[in-house]
């Protein structure tokens, strides 16, 4: 338990865990300075203080703030890298798997089918690519100061976040074009947009937190993850639609709680693809327990870290 003293001017937020002692402790007959901030560990691993967050909203957005900029800062076209690295990677999708390889789309124009793909699982992968490794990355900065931890993961969620917001509105303007040729016919399953990123954003962060565990005690495991995550893409469907697998492989698939979540985004914005509720809650489910399986994780590693990493 760490005490700080009262300053005169410092504003020092307040939450459960930080109990204000105003009455002045005597030590020899004399009255020395209250203590204003009291930090405590979590009374259990499962808590995650809202109020607390809520409280470092300032920091919260300086972490987003720095994300985003350190992606474009020192480089040659600057924030024109958000679109760059969609388009170049949905074209040589195109020529790989629609050219090449000859896959199936569906019917749905290869552009299009691949740029949808592309744009919610570049928003997953670095969610979980950078909460796995934030213990790691932010040693420096837990050893000097105190404040919720869990900030740094929901900074790395908000950054990815408006970066999806750009790459959306690049995936529009071609849905667009499409839907003015006739070619796509988006349907009212688009509107189940802001429940499906919640459900891909918990199970992202739900993942990254609990490899953040071990990325701090075993080095090899940024390794591991990135082979793993590059092998989980091959197991979506953004590459190929899920009615194109064989019957053995697409009952074996259907337990990838995201695969669900990336058919009904093509289906609702594509008008191609199966869409199943049955499916989309199974997901949910996964990502709340999920979720709590993390959280408990990491407000377990939380205590310990900083003599391991």
């Amino acid at each position: 338990m760490l005490k700080l003293p009262l300053k005169h001017g410092l504003n020092v937020p307040q939450s459960n865990r930080h109990d204000s002692l105003r009455q002045p402790l005597s030590v020899n007959g004399h009255d020395e300075e209250p203590w204003d901030l009291v930090i405590r560990p979590h009374a259990s691993i499962l808590s995650v203080d809202l109020k607390d967050i809520w409280q470092y909203r300032d920091l919260l957005y300086l972490f987003t703030r720095r994300d985003i900029v350190a992606f474009y800062k020192q480089t040659l076209l600057g924030p024109l890298w958000f679109f760059i690295q969609p388009i170049f990677t949905t074209l040589i999708y195109v020529l790989v798997f629609g050219q090449i390889a000859k896959l199936s789309t569906d019917g749905a124009p290869q552009i299009v089918f691949y740029l949808c793909g592309i744009t919610f699982w570049n928003y997953f992968s670095e969610c979980f690519n950078k909460t796995a490794t934030v213990f790691r990355d932010n040693a420096s900065l837990f050893g000097k100061v105190y404040f919720p931890r869990i900030i740094t993961p929901l900074s790395i969620v908000l950054s990815n976040l408006t970066r999806f917001a750009i790459q959306f509105c690049l995936f529009l303007a071609c849905l667009g074009w499409f839907f003015s040729t006739g070619e796509v016919q988006p349907n009212a399953a688009a509107f189940l947009l802001p429940l499906i990123l919640l459900i891909m954003v918990a199970i992202g962060l739900a993942c990254g937190m609990f490899f953040s565990a071990l990325t701090t005690k075993y080095r090899d495991m940024v390794h591991l993850l990135q082979f793993g995550v590059q092998l989980l893409m091959y197991a979506t469907p953004i590459i190929y639609p899920s009615s194109q697998m064989p019957p053995k492989v697409a009952a074996v698939l259907s337990w990838n709680p995201l695969a669900p979540l990336f058919e009904a985004t093509r289906f609702g914005f594509l008008g191609k693809g199966e869409f199943s509720l049955v499916g989309i809650v199974y997901s949910a489910v996964f990502a709340v327990l999920s979720l709590f399986v993390a959280i408990a994780v990491f407000n377990r590693v939380e205590r310990t870290f900083m003599d391991t990493v």
